[in-house]
């Protein structure tokens, strides 16, 4: 395999592309997607540059598909944030002028639905950012998490290792975008007992590869995936969305990995906390832990039946709860079951 391209990063003063690849919420949610866009321009120094479909609710795939070969294509923009997630990225990959992508790497940020994009980078051997959309890091109410902010800035600006953190709190009940009363008070959060470590006790060095769970799982009904000699000694990441997969169905998928002969490839596995509360399921304290246990029993499952050598870690604060630390997907990760230290290189 070709080593991985990290694409140069921005510089404060410099153009971000702000895109929707996936669903135009900024059309709906002007005041969230502002907040986020001051920050990048306050907090971080850069200055945010909107394509057509920025601000557009259900714009045709090709036309999204356009915009992001332009934001790559445009020598004055240094990275490229997405707006926000949604559920048809997938339509919009086969519209991407792949060789205009591999011309002009530049760093792209994003997770969720983004998921499509970041693993369509990896294909043409180009490093992504799993993390940092506008309107929920950086727009987070009241102010970014700390943890969130020191990731985020550093993935942008700081070449080299960074060293996960567990977050002393977590947050998994955002505010209603609806209510712009609430945009300066912050989300609850609750302690956090940091990772759980299983699996093998040695140390794992290899390229990421993964995200949000349920978009890997239409990446394979798609056959969109690599073969499973691609993935040999890398590190699978995964989370899990507000959607809130049932713990079968995480096993389901990881069984088909498994028996794709995919799944042993992988020299450790990294575990995002997952979301167990959303607006249609206001799950109570006992109904989240509840749930959070099954879903580590459906991963633990999975992983002692396909790759019982692997290293195996879960509760990272990655994805879809508060707060956010960035992982750079076809970038190294480094695992260390010794010393319990989960490091990144940006």
């Amino acid at each position: 395999m070709a080593d991985m391209i990290y694409p140069p990063k921005p510089r404060p003063g410099d153009r971000i592309a702000v895109l929707s690849p996936s669903a135009g919420l900024p059309a709906i949610f002007p005041g969230v997607y502002e907040q986020g866009l001051a920050r990048l321009r306050d907090g971080f120094g850069l200055v945010p540059v909107e394509f057509p479909t920025t601000r557009v609710m259900g714009a045709d795939p090709r036309e999204r598909a356009r915009d992001v070969t332009a934001a790559f294509a445009d020598p004055a923009v240094t990275a490229i944030m997405a707006s926000i997630g949604g559920d048809d990225q997938i339509t919009v990959l086969r519209h991407l002028d792949d060789d205009v992508i591999r011309a002009n790497p530049k760093p792209f940020f994003g997770f969720s639905d983004n998921t499509n994009l970041l693993h369509h980078l990896f294909g043409l051997g180009v490093v992504g950012y799993h993390g940092g959309a506008v309107m929920t890091s950086l727009a987070r109410p009241g102010r970014m998490h700390p943890l969130t902010e020191q990731s985020l800035r550093a993935a942008l600006f700081t070449p080299g290792w960074f060293d996960l953190t567990p977050s002393p709190d977590y947050g998994d009940e955002p505010h209603d975008w609806a209510d712009d009363t609430l945009r300066g008070t912050e989300p609850p959060m609750w302690p956090a007992a940091g990772w759980t470590w299983t699996g093998a006790r040695r140390v794992v060095e290899g390229p990421l590869w993964g995200g949000c769970l349920e978009i890997l799982s239409w990446l394979l009904q798609a056959d969109l995936v690599a073969p499973p000699e691609r993935f040999e000694g890398h590190v699978l990441v995964l989370e899990t969305s507000e959607d809130m997969p049932s713990a079968d169905d995480v096993y389901y998928t990881l069984r088909s990995m498994g028996e794709r002969g995919m799944l042993g490839r992988f020299a450790a596995v990294l575990v995002g906390r997952a979301k167990a509360w959303n607006f249609d399921r206001p799950n109570p304290p006992e109904q989240k832990a509840a749930y959070r246990a099954a879903q580590r029993a459906a991963v633990e499952r999975a992983v002692a039946a396909y790759a019982p050598d692997a290293v195996l870690v879960f509760d990272l604060d990655i994805g879809h709860t508060d707060p956010q630390q960035i992982l750079p997907i076809g970038g190294t990760a480094r695992v260390d079951a010794q010393q319990r230290r989960v490091s990144v290189r940006y």
